[in-house]
């Protein structure tokens, strides 16, 4: 008799809020569509795509449309199928059975899951309840734990705190663990960003998006941005066709529109402030904290949050 192993024999499948609802805020989407003469383009895109041909293992125009936009080296760059997959690589590369990994918490829960599926241990550091991080506590304890990868969001998905440049620097710098860096919300904060200095380090990977600024959440979009010796071994690592032609054509043309990105990301962000400003408005009589927001989201505790939540849906 077959039987599943320790590791995946209590797993359930991930199973987001079902329904069809007109507005929809519980997955941080873009509430921008794409304008209709950039959808006539991505149209013309897929007439061209042959689908009797597998994509282009490296995704070379998709990273020269990424690399152009971010100001980065397209060598430098690794296309997956979702920031998610480029996580699973990175984990299952960089980790043997048995390793450590070290997680800011509250963060993205799924750094600790593929931690687990590569049979490696999550070690947690916790934030205060300012949700702040000492970034010397996190330094001692990825180097007493001796952790192979610290990994964190920046700004923080769920929190929409942001680690200033100089502190993320300081991490980097005094610890021998490979730093992946999830820069998914940074559009929304570029002024912390360390990607136009990622080439300086030997032990920095940093993770973008196309589902959130960008708006594209359906291509299923993700970049690893890293200096040769890391990238090379992300590329290999990888499936060789792992981001499919229609993906790839459809994130061409939208790379090809700086500009329009350039009014998404105005857009949401005087959409967030206004949210923001009028919460604080409210704030006394119906929540208990708003915390300061880098994000397109807010975050808060509400004295009776099950009762809002159930509301709003």
């Amino acid at each position: 008799m077959f039987r599943l192993n320790d590791k995946v024999k209590n797993l359930t499948p991930y199973e987001p809020i079902s329904g069809t609802y007109e507005i929809r805020l519980d997955a941080n989407e873009s509430f921008l569509t794409v304008p209709e003469e950039i959808e006539n383009e991505m149209v013309e895109a897929l007439k061209n795509s042959a689908l009797n041909r597998y994509p282009d293992p490296m995704a070379t125009k998709l990273l020269k449309g990424f690399a152009d936009y971010f100001n980065v080296d397209p060598d430098c760059v690794t296309a997956g199928n979702g920031s998610d997959e480029i996580i699973s690589v990175i984990m299952n590369a960089f980790l043997q059975k048995g390793d450590k990994i070290l997680t800011l918490e509250p963060d993205f829960s799924m750094y600790r899951f593929y931690a687990e599926i590569a049979e490696c241990e999550s070690v947690k550091y916790q934030k205060n309840e300012n949700l702040d991080v000492n970034i010397d506590d996190v330094i001692d304890m990825a180097n007493k734990e001796n952790v192979r990868i610290v990994i964190l969001s920046n700004p923080c998905n769920p929190t929409s705190r942001i680690i200033k440049a100089d502190e993320i620097r300081k991490l980097i710098n005094n610890t021998n663990a490979l730093v992946v860096l999830d820069e998914a919300y940074m559009d929304f904060a570029v002024s912390e960003s360390l990607m136009g200095e990622f080439q300086n380090y030997d032990n920095l990977i940093i993770l973008k998006t196309c589902s959130k600024a960008l708006g594209c959440a359906a291509l299923r979009l993700g970049f690893a941005v890293a200096n040769k010796t890391l990238t090379n071994v992300i590329r290999a690592v990888k499936s060789p066709y792992n981001v499919n032609s229609v993906s790839q054509a459809l994130g061409e043309v939208l790379f090809s529109h700086p500009d329009y990105i350039d009014s998404c990301i105005e857009t949401v962000v005087n959409s967030k402030k206004e949210l923001y400003a009028e919460l604080l408005k409210i704030e006394s009589e119906k929540i208990e904290k708003i915390y300061e927001t880098h994000t397109n989201f807010v975050f808060m505790k509400a004295k009776n949050a099950k009762q809002i939540f159930e509301k709003m849906k």
